[in-house]
């Protein structure tokens, strides 16, 4: 459900240092966001905040901390539609070889590597590890030189050796830049995420991005690998996932708030999109917070 082909992003850490890491408190317009990549990986921590996780072919939403991996050249999107009160989000951008290529070669570096390549997939690390690396990741900002490489080391250190994560994007992906393309997708994607709760016609969507129903249609499968239909169905079950978590509508009344016209099409596609059924969904996702 993504383009193979989004924008390349430049960045630059600043003088002296190896590693880019930034802080901000600041709602985030979801507007600004879009299909972007770099060389560089990103280690991301929220400690408060809700919105979109949408990283290669997946895409969730979440109402809680989250901590994640995503590796060299794995597209993403923007992820708090906008932090709470009291939330934060730390952003940790290197290279691989941020210590040099050699340093990548001694003996002690394996498990990081191998935590690198896993991160061509997309990591989401859970309950323990969000509580153990969190506080430690915003704390980044406390120090800087060798004391900064030290610690983001240990951290490193600690994500590689635990088991407590899960893999958000089996396939993986990398990418070449041609901003064209990219700006092409990321129309459809904003289009579709204002209009998900009512029908959208392929006309409509064939006519914003200036292209006939048939040659969109090619276009489309061949950019993300889904139909247009898949799309849009993946949205609604994600907004269903947020009204399941924040509210307490009747499934029933989540279905068709989220754009379903029909319950037993909309039970069908919540169970192939997430693998439960809505009411376990919601059952489980209860615990998760009284976790967090």
């Amino acid at each position: 459900m993504i383009n193979k082909k989004p924008t390349l992003k430049k960045l630059s850490p600043s003088f002296g240092s190896s590693i880019l890491v930034k802080q901000h408190v600041d709602k985030v317009d979801k507007n600004d966001a879009y299909w972007h990549f770099h060389p560089e990986l990103e280690l991301i921590y929220i400690n408060k905040g809700q919105g979109k996780t949408h990283i290669g072919n997946h895409l969730s939403y979440f109402n809680n901390s989250q901590l994640i991996l995503i590796g060299s050249d794995l597209p993403h999107n923007g992820f708090t539609d906008r932090l709470t009160a009291n939330g934060t989000e730390t952003t940790i951008q290197f290279k691989s070889n941020f210590l040099g290529d050699d340093f990548l070669n001694v003996p002690e570096m394996a498990n990081i590597i191998a935590l690198f390549e896993r991160a061509k997939k997309g990591i989401r690390f859970k309950i323990d590890a969000k509580k153990k690396i969190g506080p430690k990741i915003e704390k980044l900002l406390e120090h800087d030189g060798m004391k900064r490489v030290i610690k983001f080391l240990e951290i490193l250190n600690y994500l590689a050796k635990t088991d407590d994560y899960a893999l958000l994007n089996a396939d993986g992906f990398a990418f070449e830049a041609e901003p064209q393309d990219s700006a092409k997708i990321d129309i459809i994607f904003k289009y579709v995420n204002k209009n998900f709760q009512r029908h959208i016609t392929l006309d409509e969507i064939a006519d914003e991005v200036s292209m006939t129903v048939p040659a969109f249609c090619r276009y489309f499968k061949k950019a993300t690998g889904k139909t247009f239909t898949q799309l849009v169905n993946e949205y609604r079950v994600v907004h269903a996932t947020k009204l399941l978590n924040e509210s307490q509508m009747s499934i029933a009344d989540v279905c068709f708030e989220c754009g379903f016209n029909n319950f037993s099409h909309f039970n069908k596609q919540f169970n192939e999109i997430t693998g439960k059924s809505a009411s376990n969904y919601r059952k489980e996702i209860k615990l998760i917070i009284q976790q967090k």
